[in-house]
């Protein structure tokens, strides 16, 4: 492996449109398992000017019949869920204002063949709602046990939204993207060489004194942010580099879930299996297993096990046990990594590693989802029920594991 690079990776803010998409679809998802903890949910939304479309299929006591026929008030709360949402992420502008855009929700009943493979029955244990592979990383890089770049790159735009919630910096708008490139030495990060972010903005912050000022606010966000020293002379800055940004959100671009997924993720330091994790509930593994693969990753690195690890899981629909179990530590760790696979299965609390397995251990049949939609999945603070994905209580299996 290469030892000396550069690296970069890229975050969106909570205003980006498909963030938007991302967190009302997911606000969907906690509204139905606050009903049902076993609600099933496939929820995708459309943003654009002036309108939110939802589609998809779903399934639940207390929401939808067997005929296809709303609970009586579900339509509503729906419809109130995803403006209370928009509202939440600061949308009160001409071409996307929570009050007065349209809604039209397109969600209907879930496939009977689709089903009939997931559900449990006779000896046959619940499978999975999917085919597909997925993978969880961690490194050393930061205490978030993230890759650098992205982990920085999220928290520029968390610090943006929170001054521009709290009136701090009441000329910044919801929309928002930052990137962080890294130089590594040694394979550690030690320098920035460059910040790009493009922030929507009121009127009159393009140009002139209010420009200037705006540039000033985004360095000083920067700066707070990324590690003593990493931030020199020679950091390249673009900030808002094609000029004026105020028209933006869904009103500047039309917004779908799913089309994050590398910003979800590790910022394209690790692989990805495909699979978009937001308006899922926790039987679809996309999601559930995308984030046992990171807890195992970041407790073996916790551990001391590894300073790098990448594990994969591969499910098909309807199955219950995974495919395969695929562990790698690029070198870094303190054992074989096929020992590092059999320590995994050894772990009796984990009780496997099947879909229902997962959302037991994790918990995950909880409304806990809206608030991962932005920022990133994972390298986040767990706090009470949301991300249990990000806890480290398998260190002294793992450890005992080799005693």
């Amino acid at each position: 492996m290469r030892s000396d690079y550069l690296f970069t990776s890229e975050s969106v803010s909570e205003g980006h449109p498909d963030k938007v998409s991302d967190q009302i679809s997911d606000a969907i998802v906690d509204l139905f398992l606050s009903k049902d903890p076993e609600a099933r949910v496939a929820c995708e939304t459309l943003t654009t000017t002036q309108r939110v479309v939802l589609a998809g299929e779903i399934r639940g006591q207390g929401i939808m019949d067997k005929d296809g026929n709303w609970a009586q008030g579900v339509e509503q709360e729906i419809e109130e869920t995803v403006r209370n949402t928009v509202r939440e992420i600061g949308y009160e502008q001409d071409g996307f204002h929570w009050k007065t855009l349209t809604f039209e929700n397109h969600l209907h009943g879930q496939s009977a063949h689709i089903a009939q493979g997931v559900d449990a029955s006779g000896n046959k244990d619940e499978g999975a709602g999917d085919q597909g592979i997925m993978f969880g990383y961690a490194c050393d890089e930061t205490p978030d046990s993230m890759p650098a770049p992205i982990d920085y790159s999220h928290k520029i735009l968390e610090q943006m939204a929170a001054d521009r919630k709290d009136g701090t910096a009441p000329f910044l708008e919801p929309d928002a993207k930052s990137q962080v490139t890294l130089r590594y030495k040694d394979g550690k990060p030690v320098a920035c060489t460059a910040v790009v972010v493009s922030t929507q903005h009121a009127e009159g912050y393009d140009n002139g004194e209010k420009e200037a000022e705006l540039k000033a606010y985004v360095k000083s966000v920067v700066g707070g942010v990324l590690p003593d020293g990493f931030l020199s002379g020679d950091t390249a800055w673009h900030i808002n580099p094609t000029g004026s940004f105020v028209i933006g959100g869904p009103d500047g671009d039309a917004g779908l879930t799913g089309r994050k997924i590398i910003v979800d993720t590790y910022g394209g330091a690790a692989p990805h299996g495909g699979g978009a994790f937001s308006g899922k509930d926790p039987t679809k593994v996309d999601r559930s297993a995308a984030y046992i693969t990171r807890y195992l990753a970041k407790n073996i690195v916790a551990a001391g096990l590894a300073t790098r690890c990448t594990i994969q899981l591969a499910y098909a629909i309807g199955v219950s046990e995974p495919l395969s179990l695929y562990v790698d530590t690029h070198g870094t760790g303190s054992h074989d990594d096929a020992d590092l696979e059999k320590a995994i299965g050894s772990i009796e609390k984990l009780g496997g590693l099947t879909p229902r397995a997962i959302r037991t251990h994790l918990g995950l049949n909880k409304p806990i989802y809206r608030v991962s939609a932005a920022y990133g999945h994972f390298g986040r603070t767990p706090d009470g029920d949301c991300f249990p994905w990000e806890r480290t209580d398998l260190i002294d299996d793992l450890k005992a594991a080799f005693a």
